[in-house]
């Protein structure tokens, strides 16, 4: 795979964190003011995310070059899982922008609700649901063990 698409591995748990944090305030205002323009703004940044990983999100930026420096806090924890889950914010945010588009506004703006529920939970509570449905997917051979050996290796957890 080329350079251009990797995604970091480690991740510092607490820049994604801020990230989620960024998306709730994003999606919020969205929802609040009914736009389809943050719609989507909220879908190219995860695809933007999950293709490139934080180097060209203007949010990922925001939280890994500005933000997380100044809380001077690192967990790593590993990268693939993350990446999941920014899969799964594409995914459902891609789907919400569809349904706007299509006129099915209020279905829109549940399934922003749904993006809403989820990144607060990372932000606010530090609980994944996207790595927690990666590790569920692991667990049962529909990811293979060698996407993140550390996800399955405790001594290649770093702490």
């Amino acid at each position: 795979m080329s350079p251009l698409f990797a995604f970091p591995n480690p991740v510092n748990e607490y820049a994604a964190r801020v990230t989620a944090g960024l998306v709730v305030a994003l999606a919020v205002v969205t929802l609040a003011l009914g736009s389809g323009w943050g719609l989507l703004a909220i879908a190219a940044g995860f695809w933007l995310r999950v293709l490139f990983g934080p180097r060209i999100s203007p949010l990922a930026l925001l939280s890994v070059k500005v933000i997380t420096p100044r809380l001077g806090r690192v967990k790593l924890v590993p990268g693939p899982p993350k990446r999941f889950a920014q899969g799964m914010g594409a995914a459902v945010s891609t789907a919400a922008l569809a349904l706007f588009v299509a006129g099915a506004v209020p279905a829109a703006w549940a399934v922003l609700g749904i993006l809403i529920v989820a990144a607060s939970l990372e932000a606010f509570a530090g609980f994944c649901l996207g790595c927690v449905v990666f590790g569920f997917l692991q667990r049962r051979g529909l990811i293979p063990e060698d996407v993140c050996e550390a996800c399955n290796n405790i001594s290649l957890r770093r702490s």
